[in-house]
């Protein structure tokens, strides 16, 4: 795995860490809601959804800090969590919000790139 690669990865991993922190932790503060456009009524209704949406996150987060430490397979297991960064940003663009796909899947796309290419 290149430098640069790794980098990609590594900014797409603290992205789904403040994804994960902000879905478990302030969804419902005044920072999660700005971020998220959310109301206070539906954040409160939807707090549970959130930290389990939150947990999903930093396993992402996790799997991709795991394939820049990993010796052996470190492309394999990183081609896999980058595709579910991608799947989970696609999806998101589809069932919630367009921005998600810039947000959260064209920066797994480019590190994927970037890991095939370099």
């Amino acid at each position: 795995m290149s430098m640069i690669s790794g980098f990609a990865i590594f900014m797409v991993a603290l992205l789904h860490l403040f994804f994960m922190v902000l879905e478990i932790f302030f969804w419902t503060k005044p920072i999660g809601m700005k971020i998220f456009r959310l109301k206070p009524d539906f954040a409160q209704a939807s707090k549970v959804m959130a930290m389990n949406q939150g947990l999903y996150n930093g396993f992402l987060s996790a799997g991709l800090i795991w394939s820049l430490l990993a010796v052996d397979n470190e492309h394999s297991i990183a081609l896999f969590f980058l595709g579910c960064v991608m799947v989970a940003g696609v999806f998101g663009a589809i069932t919630a919000h367009r921005k998600i796909l810039y947000i959260q899947a064209l920066p797994g796309l480019l590190a994927l790139i970037l890991l095939l290419i370099t």
